[in-house]
């Protein structure tokens, strides 16, 4: 490619708190451009919105479906290539809908729908167009969450036997949502989150790393979910017993009511040689723990890294990376992938992001996790 990459923007206006993360992402390496935006859906912030960030007035919209008629009509040389989605889970799927059947290559975020149902829509539709989708799971884009893959896939730990994953946070630990956070009041609405509130928020992250990671799947789960707080609508906290389809077994838990805690992300994972130990607080370090040979600290940055992290990393050892840098590395592969399907080349198989199986994969553990705790025979198989 000799130009950037031209990049539309659903939601993320001044009211919100996600869109600016999106695109401090997105401009890191330079590579791509916001163009238009339709930034939220009062008007007054969608366009002052738009005007912060220099945008042209003409393409400045009100309502998604104005941007993505008008996008689609512009000629090829100017029309934005790709549309990021930043709208709360309920508004993920129809923009994305239209996007592709426009022609236009997404970025989405997480949880990919509202429902498995209009998952699998979209899964048909990306297929029948044969775009691009990219699903922000961005705790994959770490460089030591991808070495932590390439030691499991290289079977340095051996067959892998226990998982342990827990994501706390404490901001929910009051009734927020009655007290004018806004976040707060959408994540525990069931029409707009969906059908739980810890799980499908954070509890799919957690879900997501442990799949990445270990390069297994889910086969059969017992869920137990918790309203902690007095009033809420949906689960604020809950704990999920995993079983791998190697045999291995699992325990996930997420919570939103841990006081005091920020977003403290840990994953743990047992093989018949060892284990290895990843914290989101400390993300440049990744842990080894062998059976007859002592700990050894992985580090960010370092050459001795394998080609998956290495392409990840993007300062020196011993300078931090962390947040804005994973989620970077979502938009800095996606790009790589577009960029490579417009110009018909191909790309290596380090350029890697989260699509539309892994957001599949997610909607599913949140059924798979509902029904099981509203069920009296506790253990279900992971279905689709």
């Amino acid at each position: 490619m000799n130009r950037k990459l031209r990049m539309g923007m659903i939601g993320g206006g001044s009211d919100a708190f996600i869109g600016a993360i999106h695109r401090h992402a997105a401009n890191l390496d330079g590579k791509i451009e916001l163009v238009c935006g339709a930034l939220s859906i009062n008007k007054e912030i969608a366009i002052s919105s738009g005007r912060s960030l220099f945008l042209a007035e003409d393409r400045i919209y009100s309502t998604y479906e104005e941007m993505l008629e008008k996008e689609a009509a512009l000629p090829a040389d100017t029309r934005m290539d790709f549309v990021t989605i930043v709208t709360p889970n309920f508004a993920h799927f129809a923009p994305a809908m239209m996007a592709l059947e426009k022609g236009f290559n997404v970025v989405i975020e997480k949880p990919i729908t509202l429902s498995l149902e209009e998952a699998l829509e979209l899964d048909k539709k990306v297929k029948e167009t044969g775009l691009i989708l990219c699903l922000t799971h961005t705790y994959t884009g770490y460089p030591m969450v991808k070495e932590a893959k390439s030691i499991i896939a290289e079977g340095k730990l051996g067959k892998i036997r226990k998982v342990y994953v827990e994501y706390r946070q404490g901001w929910l630990s009051r009734l927020s949502e009655r007290e004018g956070n806004a976040g707060a009041a959408w994540r525990t609405d069931a029409k707009k989150s969906g059908k739980s509130g810890v799980m499908g928020d954070i509890g799919t992250h957690a879900f997501n790393l442990t799949e990445y990671i270990t390069g297994l799947q889910v086969s059969e789960l017992c869920a137990n979910l918790n309203v902690v707080v007095d009033g809420r609508a949906l689960d604020d906290d809950g704990a999920v017993l995993l079983r791998f389809n190697n045999g291995a077994s699992g325990v996930l838990m997420a919570t939103q009511v841990a006081a005091g805690e920020e977003n403290n992300l840990v994953i743990r994972i047992y093989g018949e040689n060892g284990g290895l130990e990843w914290h989101q607080h400390e993300p440049n370090s990744l842990l080894l723990k062998w059976y007859d040979k002592p700990m050894e600290t992985l580090r960010a940055g370092s050459a001795y890294l394998s080609d998956l992290a290495k392409h990840n990393c993007r300062t020196p050892g011993g300078h931090p990376e962390g947040y804005l840098e994973a989620f970077a590395n979502l938009y800095k592969n996606f790009t790589l992938a577009l960029s490579a399907r417009l110009d018909n080349t191909t790309v290596k198989d380090i350029v890697e992001f989260p699509s539309v199986a892994e957001g599949i994969r997610g909607m599913a553990f949140i059924e798979n996790v509902v029904r099981s705790n509203n069920s009296n025979e506790k253990w279900v198989s992971y279905t689709i």
